[in-house]
This record gives structure tokens, C-alpha cells and sequence, in this order.
């Protein structure tokens, strides 16, 4: 990542452009503290040219936020790319750092004081859990054939048009993130096209069932994570059913990337919550 500063009468502009990741951390808090020493305290970060942020570089901005507050400044976002748009959204950053479309309304906006998050923005519960798509089958291709019937194992057809074969074991369920860690993750399950019950989902997906796993980290890396999992908690709603699952095969390189992956989302919870009680 690059940044360049362009100093305006009242503030400063700082133009971030690659990918905003753990790395370049420092590089954003040396800027910072630069301005600071030159005794500007008031920034805009344009983020339009940042295609990637992680985690840790959203904790970055709350640490470079609170550091300019500190001196009797701020720090406001302007024109993030539709990437950092929904992300910054998506963990609550703007409930706290606000968000403009142009670096002229930014600044106007710092310039007149205005540019504090709305009551109901911070009054928000800052974080909610990731609600990702989490894609699962039987390592056991048996209880497929047992709990799904095969017309509904793709789309009303019993075998691939394609390929000629009996879809089987290719069937996939598509379950809803709702939390991850190092140790596993849960997930919640609606039976898709399956017209189980939530009963008969729970039966398929029992205590003790081992299932293959891809899911995303989507403040972490890009492309799915791959994973075999062991259920060990199962709640039948009436909706359907919530999963709860151990990593039983996962290699180093993806148990890392979720366990980092989990400790920023813990350290952005915490910052975003002191944030908003501020």
C-alpha cells in the first residue's frame, strides 16, 4: 500500500491506494504521527483506491482515530471503494469514524465540526457476527442417500445432465456463518431445498457426524477455506437448525489464517466498543 499526503488549509488528505493489510499498519501510524508532530490533527483518508482491508487495518483506523481525537482532532473516511464500503459497514467502523462520499464534503465537514457518527449510529451494538456462507457435506455420502430423497439432491433431477452421473455425495448444503474460531465454527441451516423438518435436518447432522467445510474469511484472505469438522452441538429451530462444529482436519495454513482472523475480530469488538462509549 502507498499513501500520499495532500495538506489542505485546515486538514490533511491522506490517498490510500493497494491493499491495506496487517503489513502496512505502521505505515498509516508513522503518517499519523507525522501529522500530529506538525500539529495537524484534523484527516480525511480517502480509501477509493484500497482494494483490500483486513481486520487489523480497521483497528489501525480506530487506533489513528483516537490518537487525533486526542489532540483535539478527528478522522473521517472519504469515497471508499465498494470493497471497503461494505466491510467498514459490515463491522460497525462507520458507527464510530464517519464516512463521506467526496474529500470535499470530508473536509467541510471537519471544518465545521459536523462530522461526528449519529446518535443512533453509536448507539448501535458495534460487530455483529459474519454471516458468510458456509457450503457442507457428510464426509459419509451414506447419510445422504438415507435422510434426501434423490429427486431433491439437485435441483429435481437425479442425475447431472452433464456429466451423466447420480448427483450422490456432490450435494451440498449452504448453511449461514454465524461464528469462528480456532477450534471451529457454528452455522445455521434452513434444509434448502431438502423439505427435511428441522427434526430430520438435526437427524442428518447429528452429534458426532463429520462433515467437509468451505467457508470465507473475508477480512483476512480471499477464496474459500476447506476444512473436516465434527458436530458436537445441534439446536433444532423452528426455523431450522443451528450447527455447532470441531476442526478435526484443517491444515496449519487455514487453522493460522482463522485463528488471526479471530483474534483481530476480538480486538476490533473490543476497540469499537470502547469507541462507542467514549
Amino acid at each position: 500500500m502507498r499513501i500520499n499526503a495532500e495538506p489542505k488549509d485546515d486538514y490533511t488528505v491522506l490517498h490510500l491506494r493497494g491493499e491495506f493489510d496487517t503489513y502496512y499498519c505502521p505505515l498509516l501510524q508513522t503518517e499519523i504521527d507525522g501529522l500530529l508532530s506538525a500539529g495537524v490533527s484534523s484527516v480525511v483518508l480517502n480509501m477509493r483506491l484500497v482494494k483490500f482491508i483486513n481486520s487489523t487495518a480497521l483497528g489501525a483506523i480506530i487506533k489513528a482515530s483516537k490518537a487525533l481525537r486526542k489532540a483535539g482532532g478527528q478522522l473521517v473516511i472519504a469515497r471508499p471503494s465498494t470493497f471497503c464500503r461494505d466491510i467498514i459497514e459490515k463491522v460497525g467502523l462507520d458507527r464510530v469514524v464517519t464516512v463521506f462520499e467526496t474529500d470535499e464534503a470530508a473536509g467541510a465537514s471537519l471544518v465545521a465540526g459536523t462530522a461526528e457518527p449519529s446518535q443512533a449510529q453509536a448507539a448501535s451494538d458495534p460487530i455483529e457476527q459474519d454471516e458468510a456462507s458456509v457450503l457442507f457435506t457428510p464426509v459419509d455420502p451414506a447419510r445422504i442417500e438415507h435422510f434426501i430423497p434423490a429427486h431433491k439432491r439437485g435441483d429435481g433431477k437425479t442425475a447431472n445432465p452433464v456429466h451423466e452421473h447420480k448427483f450422490g455425495s456432490n450435494w451440498r448444503g449452504v448453511g449461514r456463518m454465524s461464528a469462528l474460531d480456532s477450534e471451529g465454527l457454528r452455522f445455521t441451516w434452513n434444509g434448502g431445498r431438502t423439505s427435511l423438518t428441522p427434526f430430520e435436518m438435526g437427524q442428518l447432522l447429528a452429534l458426532g457426524t463429520e462433515l467437509t467445510v468451505k467457508f470465507r474469511l473475508p477480512l483476512l484472505q480471499k477464496g474459500h477455506c476447506e476444512a473436516v469438522v465434527t458436530v458436537d452441538e445441534v439446536e433444532e429451530r423452528a426455523e431450522g437448525v443451528k450447527i455447532g462444529a470441531s476442526f478435526t482436519e484443517i491444515d496449519d495454513e487455514t487453522r493460522n489464517a482463522v485463528q488471526q482472523y479471530s483474534e483481530d475480530m476480538r480486538f476490533l469488538k473490543d476497540e469499537l466498543k470502547e469507541a462507542t462509549q467514549d
